[in-house]
């Protein structure tokens, strides 16, 4: 009962606070709306885990993207707000695919849009599939935007820019992440190839995936996770963590079963619960 007394109190406040700053602004059209506009309860209940804001692509049939990440977020209790960087049929890995491609400039409206109506509070940022520098350049805006609002904003980057040695994104995005978005990321989750083009180090070795874990430190993310190294057939996962500047990171592996099949959206699925379980169990574990 207690509980549900200092809810009801909560959301008076919360109202009241709404339509004393609506009467303020002195025009009717003010307060027509403000006799329209509902509490909202994603701001007025705040998710006790976080609220995420998840730029990545989305495809109608299959799961990738923003579809293998939003769900298994929610489950663990996060809010989560989606922007599809693209709209496709399928994915790509189809004979053809149709859909829409979001650019910079509709990404930053919608931006404008939740800043508008005071929505731009977020725990997290997550990014994966972007297809074109000026879009991932809106993204770094993004962050900056972000953090005005809360400093402590953390920003998961999945890299994506290919596997297996094939690029399959303009290889003038190499260099923008490199230079532009490693620097701001808090974790970040490459897979071996693209661990290899972001520290212009050959990964042949677990040593190997350790020390490019220290050279992405280094510029800037304390959290850094390479998904899927192939060493000898064995598939690897190298995981480190930073916990302040000039100290020496704690790693860990993880050897991955493989399986004979091929499934796509695993990347997305993998980088949303580390994003996920970061945020409650510390990465503090230390190789024997």
């Amino acid at each position: 009962m207690l509980f549900q007394s200092e809810l009801a109190s909560h959301f008076r406040l919360t109202i009241s606070r709404e339509n004393r700053i609506f009467r303020r602004s002195g025009s009717s059209r003010s307060l027509r709306n403000s006799e329209m506009v509902p509490p909202i309860l994603s701001l007025v209940l705040p998710s006790e885990t976080g609220r995420v804001l998840s730029i990545q692509s989305h495809t109608v049939q299959g799961y990738v993207g923003n579809k293998s990440a939003v769900f298994p977020l929610q489950l663990l209790g996060y809010d989560v707000d989606p922007i599809n960087s693209v709209q496709f049929s399928n994915h790509t890995g189809y004979p053809t695919f149709k859909g829409q491609v979001l650019n910079g400039q509709q990404l930053w409206e919608l931006i404008e849009g939740l800043e508008e109506n005071d929505l731009l509070y977020y725990t997290h940022l997550l990014t994966g599939y972007i297809g074109s520098v000026s879009f991932l350049s809106t993204v770094l805006e993004v962050v900056n935007k972000l953090r005005s609002v809360n400093p402590k904003l953390k920003y998961v980057c999945d890299p994506v820019m290919g596997d297996e040695g094939k690029l399959y994104v303009p290889s003038e995005l190499v260099s923008v992440y490199r230079e532009k978005v490693v620097p701001v990321a808090s974790m970040l989750t490459p897979n071996q190839f693209e661990a290899e083009l972001l520290t212009n180090l050959r990964i042949e070795s677990e040593k190997d995936g350790r020390e490019a874990c220290n050279i992405l430190h280094a510029a800037g993310p304390p959290m850094v996770v390479l998904t899927s190294i192939n060493i000898n057939g064995n598939l690897l996962l190298i995981g480190s963590h930073q916990k302040e500047k000039g100290l020496s990171p704690e790693q860990f592996k993880i050897v991955i079963p493989k399986i004979p099949a091929y499934f796509t959206g695993t990347g997305d699925l993998t980088t949303a619960l580390l994003l996920g379980w970061s945020n409650v169990i510390p990465l503090n574990y230390e190789i024997s």
